[in-house]
């Protein structure tokens, strides 16, 4: 990952845990966004010892955090639901108020955020001076050029370093705890996974949209061969919207591949990908939540960006497409999708291979 830029903070204001013991956290509201935010959270534990940390979270990215040793209390930002509407966030800032927190730092870029904090009349607010909100805040850090082109896990640290926070290294930022390893046993009892087997989750879906997908039928034929040489048990994760692709990954290979696509909870999903020996992906939050838990991770690129989304963790490898185009950020690919054409089963097979050495 790219070295993280200096950032300055308006009036060179820096954050100090003198006085700090009640701390919200703006956090992040998509998995993989999540994820690539945990070493900047793990930075401002590390300065707030002593403090709880609350951070407020959409309720489908809640799980992630779960895992997380660095937060306290979770407190979910219910919209749709409660919190939505005017009303809805006047509610949500009455109850943060209640809660007299001393400090806010905003991950989230929006300038809601900061409404919402200074509605509930939380002396500090802390974040990138980002969506015309800077005179909303105590502590605006400048959000320049270089750093939005490096790393999102160094954009995030940069930015809290900046606030003065303490650097943290990078390594295996989700841990599941004792309740959770009871609930991966009952999971792999459950779907007859037995214990000491090879398992290998694959995630061919992606929420962006299709250009993120490489083929079907290659995730099917990397499966087949994972199977037929080492013997190996497939696991395919995803939400109910990759059903259709995770369908065609089943429909291509020779062999039972267990479908768990809407059949768990994220919570449960991540716990049984922490069992898995290797993870195979398109870029998507699970292939960010795989990173993180340390599982030997092979991440599929073509219309995305490595240099700022590529996993986490260190034990990942990147497979990216050759096409003269590519990174291009689309949804839908508007040419001939050479980027994830180039990339060939033996390409992925051999970095799978390459990853369980390591």
């Amino acid at each position: 990952m790219s070295d993280i830029p200096l950032l300055s903070v308006r009036g060179g204001k820096r954050l100090r845990p003198e006085g700090v013991r009640n701390l919200l956290i703006r956090g992040t509201n998509w998995i993989g966004d999540v994820v690539m935010t945990l070493p900047a959270i793990a930075s401002i534990r590390k300065t707030f010892p002593d403090a709880h940390i609350a951070i407020l979270v959409k309720p489908w990215v809640a799980d992630v955090l779960r895992l997380c040793p660095d937060v306290d209390e979770i407190l979910l930002y219910k919209s749709p639901g409660i919190h939505a509407g005017m009303k809805g966030k006047v509610r949500l800032a009455g109850e943060l108020r209640e809660r007299r927190f001393d400090a806010a730092i905003l991950l989230q870029n929006a300038i809601e955020a900061a409404i919402l904090t200074r509605m509930a009349g939380i002396p500090i607010r802390a974040g990138y001076n980002s969506d015309a909100r800077g005179a909303l805040l105590t502590h605006a850090v400048r959000r320049t050029r270089e750093v939005r082109q490096v790393h999102q896990v160094n954009y995030y640290r940069a930015m809290v370093q900046a606030l003065g926070c303490e650097p943290t290294d990078i390594g295996a930022m989700l841990k599941p705890g004792a309740e959770d390893q009871k609930l991966a046993e009952r999971l792999m009892s459950e779907f007859s996974l037995e214990k000491g087997s090879f398992l290998v989750g694959m995630a061919p879906g992606a929420a962006y949209g299709p250009a993120k997908m490489w083929f079907p039928e290659r995730f099917g034929a990397v499966a087949d061969r994972l199977i037929s040489e080492l013997n190996a048990r497939v696991l395919l994760f995803g939400s109910s919207g990759d059903r259709k692709a995770i369908e065609e990954v089943q429909g291509s290979s020779s062999f039972s591949l267990l479908d768990l696509a809407g059949k768990t909870s994220l919570r449960e999903a991540i716990v049984l990908m922490s069992r898995c020996g290797l993870f195979v992906s398109n870029d998507s939050g699970l292939m960010h939540v795989a990173g993180a838990l340390g599982v030997p991770t092979v991440a599929i690129f073509g219309s995305t960006n490595p240099v700022t989304t590529s996993p986490s963790g260190k034990r990942t490898i990147v497979v990216r497409g050759k096409a003269d185009c590519s990174p291009c950020l689309k949804k839908v690919c508007p040419t001939d999708f050479q980027c994830m054409k180039s990339i060939g089963v033996e390409d992925v097979y051999r970095a799978a291979r390459t990853m369980m050495k390591a």
